[in-house]
Parts: structure tokens; C-alpha cells; sequence
């Protein structure tokens, strides 16, 4: 039978993988092969995808993917193991020794002085950037979702100035399936570093080993770091480090990143091997059996045929012979054989086919998991499960249970919300704005008892104070909220919607893997879009980094509470939620007719796996929550302090120059003036809107220090704008065009045709929502 079709909580053995390409490569890399054990955990709320545990982890699959893998039902043998065979323990090597695999010396180390540079790989939430920021004393985010590295960061190693290390996005595989991996295969291959950490998760080590067998193959001098010892250890495991030394023949050190432990050994391993360019001194995975014989064969045959051609490419041999034998399209692109030469390639694989019974991709595939099996199996004491297992399928009861998880995301996002504009947040922002209050008062009464001149005291009182410190009274809001975001990141939640979502994303178009980055746009679209390269579909990638400004920013929420405090003190909380699911709305709407339209097809297969959740990082969190704050605050005192001292200089003085008793009369009102009838259908053509609206485009909290400039009480603003003008100017401000920063990331990801269209794109729907809003209401009489 097929996978789908196999009873929660059952096991059975893979037969065979069906599907092509690049979707079952990806298959067979995560470990779905033949012979392989998986067990069905359970499906999501909507009955699609489904969750499956295989080689000690959880995978999730849709259903469409599951009917293309065949399966059989039998006596399963127990996957857990109590003990190793007894073997005469092996020393553990100093640097530069090593056992029977082990390179003892280079013939070429590096010169004195020429720059270590190293590759941070390793599979997705295995632990990279917090050993990154442990190695380099950086502070990057780090997440408990796959994905959190999307682009690659470099860092010089503390200690060791003369290093620099990059940490590239995780991937499971040499095998380019999503934008991520390309970015990690591309720099190994043509940045050419002297050395490669790899990181695997110790907890999850015979996955984590499929990546370190294929980096072993590029014959670039390596350490493995086994990351998380200290859980392993927790739960009754044990791993034997100088026999896995052993048998792989590279530098091995336990680890743990989170608790600092055995950093310093993996930094001085590293700078060694690098310096004196020791290569792993095994790069054949083929067992002598009857199983690999055939793959062996193959792949030194292939070796054989492609030699020349790989030097003067300068590709690994071994790595190109392994990839040929996987059809690896962009290696033999890169080879440039002849028809030949292909020719014998082709009959190589063929033979290699029929003597082994299985494609060459899964051929291959299973070569490396049965080397992984073996090498466990001598080196590895598996531990029970661990406490983190077992509270995670506790909570999953109910976060992803069928009749619970839908309810339990609406009412954590509500929680949220309320927590942010209601008490926590708004109790923080109105202590905020008291203080700045008072200090604007004092500010005033100094200036105006030592007699500054007129346009000064104006400029600081009435441009500076009010501009900026309007902005800056909803600081506290922003960071409340980006608190409990970086909270359901850091635990392992963010997945879990991700899986529960997916069916109904599916509807629209999309992955459940786009509510990812969807969700990090709440907090700030650029984040946001940077996400969507985790994405291993360039249609799914496009589509979300579209809607995902529709996906209301923080930076977005002074607006909403300075237009919520003048024109609906009694509702806040009612106005904040209506505009953030109205922005879910048009999304929505958009994304139907994109799938109608530009992009028809279905969206990229749902393949992720799913962590287990994690108590937040206490530092982490405070780390982001500063990041945040000093961002926000850095366009408080720059973008937006510029902006205040241009509108008020603008607003204050008319064409000559001269200062101007009614700003009715300024040069801002000339120019804005041309613009303001465009607004005048939405109910807000006044010359002062407009100004505010396009300072937003620099910055969005931009718009309310303009407003506070040019309408200093409430009063004046009472005279512009009603509450349904308001409203309709609510929501033209939360659909119109993007940031400049948000702008320049949609360039960077989609290129200059599609960034036009997003900016031309949401204006034109701002309006045309806005005019809907003001007409409504103009209707039924407000």
C-alpha cells in the first residue's frame, strides 16, 4: 500500500519513492529510501499534511506526496538499542593525529599569515547561529523554526583575527532543492574556503550525518562539531567520539553552543586542519557488500571517465562523480563533457541500475544512510526519549490537535494582540508619552524665559519635540509585540502553524511553509521577505514576498494609535484587530487573483520538519527586543528627525522664505496641494494629509510625527478629518505602498519590474479599499 494510507501510530517499511526531480531527490535525502522505518505520527487539524517520524526525527509530507511512496506492513525490528559491541577503546587524537582514515599531514599548508576562512554548514535548526555567535561574539537572531538563516553572515572568530567564518543557511543536502542550498552548495564550491565546520545535532545524528558524508566528499579540510551533547547526555545517551573519529576521519568534537561547552576545542581543531590543510582522509562511503559494490563501481568508474574534466572545472572528483551518478544536471553542465563521454556516463549508471535494483538517486541515497546505519551502530548509544520529545507531543495535543488547533492559534494571536494595544503595551506607551510630555513642557518654559528667538523655539518645540516625540511614545507598543513574536518563534510554534495552515494556504495558492515569513512581516516586512528564500519554489517565493506587506508592520502601529486615541478611544482594541485582519483580507483576495492569473500551478510541496519546542532564550529574546529598539530608535533620530525639521521648515516659510503666519500659505502647502485632490474622493484631500502620506514612504512612523507637526491639537485635527474619513484614511495607510527599506528588499529578492508593480500595485489598492470604506459609510450615513 501507500504511505497515506497507514494507521496513526503504525510502522512500516519504504519499498520504493516515486515522483522526479528535485521533490524526490529531497525525499531521499531527508531519508525516505527504500528499507528505511517510518511511523505514521499523526495528520493536521484539516487531515492534510500528515507528520511521520523516520531516523529519529518528525517529517511532515501532503498527502498527494505520501500516495507516491509505497510501503509494506510487517514485523518492524526494534529501532532502539540498548548497548555497542565491545571494542578495545581507542585513545583520543591530539591535532594532527589520528586513526586509520585520519590525513596525519599536508604537503601544502597554508603560508604564515594568509587568511583561515571557514564554512558554518550544517542541516536547518541544528544549532548553527548560536555556535556562529558563540565563535565570533556576534548577535545573531536565532530561531527554533527551519529557516532562520536565509543569507550568509560572516564573522572573524574572537581570538583569532587572522580568521572569518561564514555562517550559510541551513540545508539537508548538496543537492540544490531550495534558493538556501544553492546559496551554501555555491559558496563551498566557488568561494573555495580553507576549512568546513560542520555542525550536526547530536540528538538527531543519523539525519545530520547524510549533509557531513557529502561535505566530507569536497576534500576540503573539516571538523564536525556533534552539537547538543548536553541533551544527549540528559537522556541517557552516549556517543563514543574517537571511534566515530575513527571510522570518518576527521576531527570530532562533543559540543554544546547554548551552554558554551567544548568551543574552544572545536576553535582550535578548526584553525589546524585549515592551517595545515588536513583533508578528511575518507572520502569512499561504499561498504565492501553486496549492496554498495555496485555503487562503487559506479562511481569510481565515473571518476575515472570525468578526472581531467573536474580538475580544470575545480570540482572535488569524488563529489562529481557521486553527483553524475545522481544526475546532477548543474555538475555536468559545469563538466562540460562530450557526447561521448555522456554517452558512457549514461551506460555507467545504467549498469550501475540494474546490478543494484534501485534508481541511481536512491542508489546513492541509500550508500550513504547504510554507511550512517553502520557508523551508528558502532559509535552511538541511542538515548530514550527525550523530556523535550515528550513535552512536545503533550502540547501538540492541543496546538495541533484536530478540533483544537485553529481555536488555539486564534485565541494566542488575540492574547497577543490584546496584551500589546490593551494593557501591556499601551500601559507602557502612555508612561512614555507622559514622560516626553513633561520634558516638552520643561523644554518650553526654558526656551521661552531665555527669549530664543521665535523660529527656533518653533523648529525645537513644535518641529523636533512633537515630530519625534510622538513617534517615540509607541516604542513600548513595538516592542511588546515583537516580544511575543520572537517568543512563538524561539519555541517551535512558528512550525506548528505553519503545518495546521498549510491545507488552507493551499486554497489560496500558497504553502503552509509562506505563514512563516507572512507572520515575521507582522513585525517588520523586511525580515519578512528575506524569509521567503526558504522557499524552495520560485512561484511560492514570488507569491509571498507580494502579500506579505499586505501583512500589517509594527511600524504601522503609531499610526494606528494616534488616529485610534483622537477618533476611537472607546474601541482601540476593536479598530487594531478589524485593520490587521483586513489586511489578512486583501491579501487573501490578492492571492486568489494571482493564482487565477500570473501564477497558476500549485504551490511548492510542504516538506519541513518539525522541532521540538524549546523554552525561549531569555538573552535571545532580549537580544532581538534591542535590536529591534535600536533600529526603531536610529530612525527616530535620523530618517524621521530629518523628515520633522523639513516638513516644519516647509510648512513654516513660503516661496521667499519668509516665515508665514497661516502654513496654508508655505511652500509645503504649494506643493501638496498639487497632490491632495487625488485624496479628496477618499475623504481626506487635505494638502497636509498628503505631506504625511508621502513622508510614510520613507519611513511609516514618519506619518504621525508630520501630522504632529503640521496639526499640533487635536482641535485642528477634529476641523480635517472625521471618524469615517479617519477610517478611510486607516486604511488607506494600512494597504498604500510599503517602506523604503521593505522596497529595497523586494528589489533585492524580485528585481526592479516586480518591485514597480508591488509599490504601483498596493497604492492603487489603498485607494480603491479606502474609497469602498469612505462611500459605505457615507451610505448607510455615518
Amino acid at each position: 500500500m501507500t504511505l497515506e494510507k497507514l494507521e496513526i501510530g503504525k510502522s512500516a517499511s519504504i519499498l520504493s519513492v516515486g515522483g522526479e526531480g528535485a521533490l524526490r531527490q529531497h525525499f531521499l535525502d531527508m531519508g525516505l529510501i527504500p528499507g528505511a522505518v517510518v511511523t505514521m505520527v499523526k495528520l493536521a487539524p484539516m487531515g492534510d499534511p500528515l507528520e511521520l517520524r523516520i531516523h529519529g526525527y518528525e517529517l511532515t509530507i501532503r498527502m498527494a506526496d505520501a500516495q507516491k511512496i509505497e510501503i509494506e506492513q510487517g514485523d518492524i525490528p526494534a529501532e532502539e538499542k540498548a548497548s555497542i559491541p565491545n571494542r578495545k577503546p581507542i585513545p583520543h587524537p591530539g591535532l594532527g593525529e589520528g586513526g586509520k582514515y585520519h590525513v596525519k599531514a599536508s604537503e601544502h599548508p597554508l603560508k604564515d599569515g594568509e587568511k583561515l576562512t571557514f564554512a558554518l554548514a550544517g542541516n536547518q535548526n541544528s544549532g548553527k547561529t548560536t555556535f556562529f555567535n558563540r565563535l565570533t561574539g556576534a548577535n545573531q537572531h536565532v530561531g527554533n523554526f527551519p529557516g532562520v538563516t536565509v543569507d550568509r553572515k560572516d564573522g572573524v572568530i574572537k581570538g583569532h583575527p587572522n580568521t572569518l567564518v561564514t555562517d550559510l543557511p541551513g540545508i539537508y543536502s548538496m543537492s540544490p532543492y531550495s534558493s538556501e542550498e544553492i546559496v551554501t552548495r555555491e559558496f563551498i564550491m566557488h568561494e573555495k574556503p580553507k576549512g568546513i565546520i560542520n555542525i550536526v545535532d547530536a540528538s538527531n545524528i543519523e539525519r545530520n550525518l547524510y549533509l557531513t558524508l557529502q561535505l566530507m566528499e569536497l576534500n576540503v579540510p573539516m571538523v564536525l562539531a556533534l552539537n547538543m551533547m548536553d541533551e544527549v547526555r540528559e537522556n541517557g545517551g552516549s556517543i563514543l567520539i574517537n571511534e566515530m573519529e575513527e571510522m570518518l576521519g576527521v576531527p570530532v568534537v562533543p559540543i554544546s553552543a547554548a551552554k558554551n561547552e567544548g568551543i574552544d576545542e572545536i576553535i582550535e581543531h578548526a584553525v589546524h586542519v585549515a592551517k595545515y590543510q588536513e583533508r578528511p582522509g575518507r572520502v569512499d562511503f561504499c561498504l565492501p557488500d553486496g549492496k554498495g559494490s555496485a555503487v562503487h563501481r559506479c562511481i569510481h568508474s565515473i571518476m575515472h571517465l570525468i578526472e581531467d574534466h573536474a580538475q580544470r572545472a575545480e570540482v572535488p572528483v569524488r563529489f562529481a562523480a557521486t553527483k553524475l551518478a545522481e544526475r546532477d544536471r548543474l555538475v555536468l553542465e559545469k563538466l562540460n563533457l562530450d557526447s561521448n563521454e555522456e554517452d558512457i556516463l549514461e551506460h555507467i549508471i545504467l549498469q550501475m541500475e540494474k546490478e543494484r535494483g534501485l534508481d541511481p538517486a536512491a542508489a546513492i541515497a541509500d550508500m550513504r544512510f547504510d554507511f550512517i546505519q553502520k557508523l551508528c551502530d558502532a559509535t552511538v548509544i541511542k538515548p530514550k526519549e527525550s523530556k523535550e520529545h515528550v513535552r512536545s507531543r503533550k502540547i501538540d495535543q492541543v496546538l495541533t490537535g484536530k478540533y483544537t488547533a485553529i481555536p488555539a492559534f486564534i485565541a494566542i494571536m488575540g492574547v497577543v494582540f490584546w496584551l500589546t494595544f490593551n494593557v501591556i503595551g499601551a500601559f507602557l506607551a502612555d508612561l512614555l508619552d507622559m514622560g516626553i510630555t513633561w520634558l516638552t513642557n520643561i523644554t518650553d518654559m526654558g526656551l521661552t524665559a531665555l527669549e530664543v528667538n521665535p523660529a527656533l523655539h518653533s523648529l525645537i518645540i513644535d518641529g523636533i519635540f512633537n515630530g519625534v516625540g510622538s513617534v517615540l511614545s509607541f516604542l513600548p507598543i513595538i516592542v511588546t509585540l515583537f516580544f511575543f513574536l520572537s517568543m512563538l518563534e524561539d519555541s517551535g510554534y512558528m512550525a506548528r502553524v505553519a503545518f495546521v495552515m498549510d491545507k488552507l494556504l493551499r486554497k489560496i495558492g500558497l504553502s503552509g511553509r509562506s505563514i512563516v515569513p507572512m507572520l515575521i512581516g507582522f513585525g517588520c516586512t523586511v525580515p519578512g521577505v528575506m524569509a521567503s528564500r526558504t522557499l524552495s519554489s520560485e512561484r511560492d517565493r514570488k507569491m509571498t514576498i507580494l502579500l506579505t506587506p499586505f501583512m500589517s508592520c509594527s511600524a504601522k502601529l503609531p499610526i494606528y494609535a494616534f488616529f485610534t486615541a483622537a477618533f476611537f478611544p472607546k474601541h482601540g482594541a476593536v479598530v487594531m484587530v478589524a485593520l490587521y485582519f483586513l489586511g489578512i483580507a486583501v491579501g487573501i483576495l490578492v492571492a486568489f487573483l494571482l493564482k487565477g492569473s500570473v501564477f497558476k500551478g500549485e504551490p511548492v510541496p510542504f516538506v519541513m520538519e518539525l522541532p521540538n519546542y524549546r523554552m525561549p532564550g531569555a538573552k535571545n529574546v532580549a537580544q532581538l527586543l534591542w535590536d529591534k529598539a535600536r533600529d526603531f530608535l536610529q530612525r527616530a533620530f535620523t530618517i524621521i528627525f530629518i523628515a520633522t525639521i523639513v516638513i516644519w521648515t516647509l510648512q513654516t516659510f513660503d516661496l521667499h522664505f519668509k516665515m508665514v503666519a497661516d502654513s496654508q500659505n508655505s511652500i509645503l502647502a504649494s506643493v501638496a496641494g498639487i497632490i491632495a485632490p487625488i485624496f479628496k474622493p477618499l475623504g481626506f484631500g487635505d494638502w497636509r494629509i498628503s505631506t504625511a502620506l508621502i513622508t510614510g514612504f520613507m519611513a511609516k512612523e514618519s506619518v504621525v510625527s508630520t501630522l504632529s507637526v503640521l496639526i499640533p491639537s487635536k482641535t485642528m485635527l477634529f476641523s480635517i478629518l472625521t471618524p469615517l474619513t479617519a477610517a478611510s484614511l486607516l486604511v488607506f495607510c494600512l494597504l498604500y505602498t510599503p517602506c523604503v527599506a521593505a522596497v529595497a528588499s523586494i528589489k533585492r529578492e524580485l528585481g526592479g519590474k516586480w518591485t514597480a508593480v508591488v509599490v504601483v500595485g498596493q497604492c492603487v489598492i489603498a485607494w480603491a479599499a479606502a474609497f469602498l470604506v469612505h462611500g459605505i459609510g457615507l451610505l448607510i450615513g455615518l
